[in-house]
């Protein structure tokens, strides 16, 4: 094997990568809420899928829980950007929670065009990961209406009543080209299955999806920096696979590199997923720079400057506090 020396390697780091609007939004949400009432501040579910934002939050005084009933009564409870259905909204209301939704409000979108279309009598075939939470919330609007396609495999198990009112809905952090791929299979089964009324699949999961392409298409080796159970991250090592990298891994942090993934490389991709902060990239960056890939080129492929609001429970708050 050819030696390398430390001048013939170099990185490319994707923009846009990282946190979205609705993680940013989502994190910012707890924060706030430490701040604004103490801790303890109940979480349900990871607020976002990565396991070191999490930790972080423990540390401050975020407790999560897997679900409302374990909250104390007339405790503060923030739900997680993935969404919670409606009956969960119920459960909280019973137990005299108070509650902050920081749902996505790109989630929310798909939830309200899930409601809209059941009101209709649709069959609506939901296009997502079977557990995903953020598809147990969105069911859960409309369940006697949604059933779940997971994979191109599932699309030959689909029922429906009447193949002329049947309309598909996805979750927001799928593979585009996959989700793609699905819808082009289900059309082929049912000519007439209507398109949502805006695309589901969320711009920071798209434009990162584009970002990793390119990268990939000169890297041979892709690093993905996000957690395990987070979707959009593990979508992005698929798509550096599908369009180029001859190898890609996705590691929580700089520690879990291996050197043997280096062997022979001189252009290693680095991006992240949407719930992962930019310091575990910096991480990554100077861990590969101990290996000589201190040549770092970003490369930007789209540009992102989307912002969402804090959840109207922390604004109307912080207003009476600012009073």
């Amino acid at each position: 094997m050819t030696s390398m020396t430390p001048a013939n390697r170099r990185v490319l780091v994707a923009k846009p990568r990282g946190y979205c609007a609705g993680v940013d939004r989502a994190v910012q949400a707890v924060e706030k809420a430490l701040e604004q009432y103490g801790a303890p501040i109940y979480v349900r579910k990871q607020i976002v899928h990565n396991t070191h934002v999490v930790r972080t939050l423990e540390e401050r005084g975020a407790i999560f829980v897997d679900e409302t009933e374990q909250v104390p009564e007339g405790a503060i409870v923030v739900f997680s950007a993935h969404g919670v259905s409606p009956e969960v909204h119920r459960e909280a209301a019973r137990r005299s929670l108070r509650t902050i939704d920081a749902t996505c409000p790109l989630v929310t979108k798909v939830h309200n065009e899930a409601k809209r279309f059941a009101s209709q009598d649709y069959d609506i075939l939901l296009i997502g990961h079977e557990g995903h939470e953020e598809v147990e919330g969105t069911a859960g609007e409309a369940p006697d209406h949604i059933q779940l396609v997971d994979g191109l495999e599932s699309v030959g198990t689909v029922q429906v009543r009447d193949p002329e009112r049947l309309v598909w809905l996805s979750q927001t952090t799928l593979s585009v080209d996959e989700t793609v791929e699905t819808v082009s299979r289900l059309k082929e089964r049912f000519p007439n299955l209507i398109d949502p009324p805006s695309d589901d699949i969320c711009y920071a999961t798209q434009n990162r999806q584009v970002a990793v392409k390119e990268i990939a298409a000169q890297a041979e080796l892709v690093i993905v920096v996000g957690s395990e159970n987070s979707s959009n991250s593990k979508r992005l090592v698929e798509v550096a696979l599908d369009h180029g990298a001859d190898a890609s891994y996705l590691v929580d942090d700089a520690s879990l590199i291996q050197d043997a993934w280096l062997d022979g490389v001189t252009t290693v991709g680095v991006t992240s997923g949407a719930s992962v902060p930019e310091e575990l990239v910096a991480g990554v960056l100077a861990r590969l720079a101990r290996n000589g890939f201190e040549d770092v080129e970003e490369v930007e492929s789209v540009e992102e400057n989307v912002r969402f609001a804090l959840p109207h429970e922390l604004r109307k708050n912080l207003r009476v506090t600012a009073v």
